[in-house]
């Protein structure tokens, strides 16, 4: 059995070190970058060979990939790399992967062409000047096949103890039994549906209520397609925490969390799926949670790089021994990844990027696959993962999707900006300053004042004008030993955004405009901009074609129209809607005609509302869940209820809750529990 591994893939495990360094950024988007290498290859010669599929053995590994361009004429292999920036800048490391990459493709010509010698040659392009900067090596045959033996040496073990790991996983997920002694009812019918579409190659469409067992229901059958199919990785995605621990809960009962691993949070919730059994053993299934960078950087208040951060300085240094223990340990939840991290003294964030590439469960956020910049979704492409695909709560996955598709500039947060620039940026972002006021006047025709308007085409000069902003923030904080002032970052991001969303404007969004009022000294009146997805639908297509299939579940699907329309499932996807296990009997809802909970008549509601509450708890003691209008209420009535009723054990939610006292709210939930939150 051979282990496949791309070029590139390999290159970024064998050829990086130093420290992690964030400074020559953002790259090119994709867009830009297939438009840099197509304008470099179009000044070539007629001869000249673009994309070159290559392939080569060592071992047992095959490494494949296409080499950028090669010309005949000059035995020339070229590898083409877009920036923005001043290239003196770029880190080390990138420029000792470039290499890499360009010395592998230029062993694996070689080898095809039954070539002695090659000039192996780094194209850089400027997407901002149109200017190519070439860096140009004279290699025998001789020396490529060192690189590329010394690459694949330092990669080899670590294939072997993958292809070992790949034989065990699959060998146990044949194996795998359903962890309880029934299914409940419904939930056959619903894995047998999930199987089947993972196994036809389609996605499907599930509507199943709550109650079910929706997230074990549809894991167990993934897994088990696993090895079948067969699989490289399960994306499980959500758009909530509670249902990242909903996965996590049900792999537990699967057994993919190692006995000596700590549970997967020690304030988690309680199983909103509760279930009863003895847990499989122990499944060789490495399992990761990606978490968002705000919450898993260790310095926030440091800028990405070595000179900065203690956790980036030798960051590619110490990766291979964080990588190993990562591995082993197999149960990456947040807490675990800190743990590994921290112990090797490497970013827990970046960590996680890397284990990405490991794990053969994913729990995640929607956008880590569907979002313009999905990390997840580019490794599939890049690595020819083949991928099954849950998504939960796929109900919101409209508004997420329109919202990843969307982006806003606001014009009142960028002039509160201006006064505090520094200088260096200060002629760049007033060219922004121009074009933004000029097209905030447009909302001013012949008299007549609008507070909105739709535009009929892109503001060209605004936005070359942000492209342009963009680049020298960024050689700015190249330079900078802190992080960006906060305000100044999030535009900076803010405008990366917009302008790569303007690359891929067309009829399934609006670009509009919003008046905004003069605030403080300002005289004149801004605009914010906005380009508007409406219809996610032509983004997500392509998500959904990239996976080998998946499914689609939530209690409320329907129309399914309306969600394969928006959604851009593909046509064949089936739909299923499954009914309810509970029985109608199990319901009962009570109107108190005669309390009205009106903002004029609060007050006069505390009392009964409060009687009412310690009734019914009275009456039958268990979890009680009481939802309020507002804060102030829900304050007014718990406070009340403490004074009322002490013996009443309470809980409430705050506004702006965090993670982790979110969770503890939930947690208190648990089966045999008493009380009201």
């Amino acid at each position: 059995m051979s282990y496949r591994i791309a070029v590139r893939a390999l290159c970024e495990f064998s050829a990086k070190a130093g420290d992690l360094d964030l400074r020559f950024t953002p790259s090119p988007s994709a867009q830009e970058g297939i438009a840099g290498h197509r304008v470099v290859s179009e000044r070539r010669g007629e001869r000249y060979e673009r994309e070159v599929v290559l392939a080569g053995h060592y071992a047992h590994l095959e490494v494949r990939g296409r080499a950028d361009g090669y010309d005949p004429d000059a035995n020339r292999l070229e590898e083409i790399k877009t920036h923005r920036g001043d290239l003196a800048r770029q880190p080390a490391n990138q420029r000792a992967l470039h290499w890499a990459q360009a010395q592998v493709y230029g062993h694996l010509l070689c080898l095809a062409r039954g070539l002695d010698q090659l000039d192996v040659t780094l194209v850089y392009f400027d997407i901002a000047s149109q200017r190519e900067t070439p860096l140009s090596q004279r290699c025998s045959a001789s020396e490529l096949r060192e690189v590329f033996e010394t690459h694949c040496q330092r990669f080899l073990a670590w294939a072997q103890q993958e292809l070992a790991h790949r034989r065990r996983r699959d060998a146990a997920l044949v194996a795998l039994n359903f962890p309880f002694a029934d299914f409940r009812a419904g939930q056959r019918e619903l894995a047998e549906a999930v199987y089947k579409a993972t196994h036809t190659r389609r996605w499907l469409l599930l509507q199943a209520p709550t109650g079910i067992g929706k997230t074990l229901g549809t894991l167990f059958p993934m897994l088990k397609a696993m090895p079948g199919e067969p699989l490289d990785r399960v994306f499980f995605l959500t758009a909530r925490n509670t249902g990242q621990q909903l996965a996590l809960e049900a792999l537990e009962h699967l057994g993919a969390r190692p006995p000596a691993a700590p549970a997967a949070d020690t304030q988690a919730p309680a199983p909103a799926e509760p279930v009863s059994g003895e847990a499989t053993p122990a499944l060789p299934l490495r399992v990761l949670t990606l978490t968002a960078r705000e919450k898993a950087c260790e310095h926030l208040d440091k800028a990405c790089h070595g000179e900065a951060c203690p956790l980036a300085a030798g960051f590619y240094d110490r990766l291979p021994a964080a990588r190993s223990a990562a591995a082993e340990r197999g149960w990456l939840d947040r807490a675990g990844l800190r743990t590994v991290a921290l112990e090797h003294q490497v970013c827990p964030y970046y960590l996680g990027q890397e284990m990405s590439r490991w794990a053969d469960v994913v729990v995640a956020d929607v956008n880590y696959y569907f979002d313009l910049h999905a990390q997840l979704y580019a490794l599939t492409l890049q690595q020819q993962w083949q991928v099954g695909i849950l998504v939960d709560e796929a109900h919101n996955l409209v508004e997420r999707g329109r919202g990843m598709y969307t982006a806003t500039l606001d014009h009142a947060a960028f002039r509160r900006l201006m006064p505090q620039l520094p200088a260096p940026l200060k002629r760049p972002l007033a060219r922004v300053a121009t074009a933004w006021q000029d097209l905030a006047e447009q909302l001013d025709e012949a008299g007549t004042t609008r507070d909105y308007r739709v535009l009929e085409r892109l503001p060209g000069k605004l936005i070359a004008a942000l492209q342009h902003a963009v680049s020298r923030i960024v050689e700015y904080q190249s330079e900078q030993p802190i992080a960006l002032d906060g305000e100044l970052q999030r535009f900076s991001f803010e405008a990366q955004h917009l302008c790569r969303v303007a690359e891929t404007f067309g009829n399934h969004s609006l670009c509009d405009l919003t008046r905004q009022p003069p605030r403080g000294r300002q005289r004149r009146a801004g605009a914010m901009l906005t380009l508007r997805n409406v219809v996610p639908a032509p983004f997500l297509a392509a998500r959904f074609a990239a996976a080998h299939g998946g499914t689609l579940f939530s209690a409320t699907l329907s129309p399914q129209g309306y969600f394969r329309d928006l959604l851009g499932v593909p046509d064949a996807a089936p739909w299923l809607a499954l009914g309810s296990p509970f029985a109608a009997g199990q319901l009962e809802v009570r109107i108190a005609t005669r309390l009205s909970t009106r903002y004029a008549h609060r007050e006069a509601s505390l009392e009964p509302l409060v009687a009412r509450i310690a009734a019914g708890f009275h009456q039958r003691r268990g979890n009680y869940l009481a939802f309020f209008s507002s804060f102030a209420y829900l304050e007014q009535v718990a406070d009340r209820l403490a004074q009322r009723h002490p013996e009443v054990p309470q809980w409430r939610q705050a506004a702006r809750m965090d993670d982790a006292a979110r969770t503890s709210f939930l947690a208190r939930f648990e089966s045999g529990g008493a009380g009201v939150g």
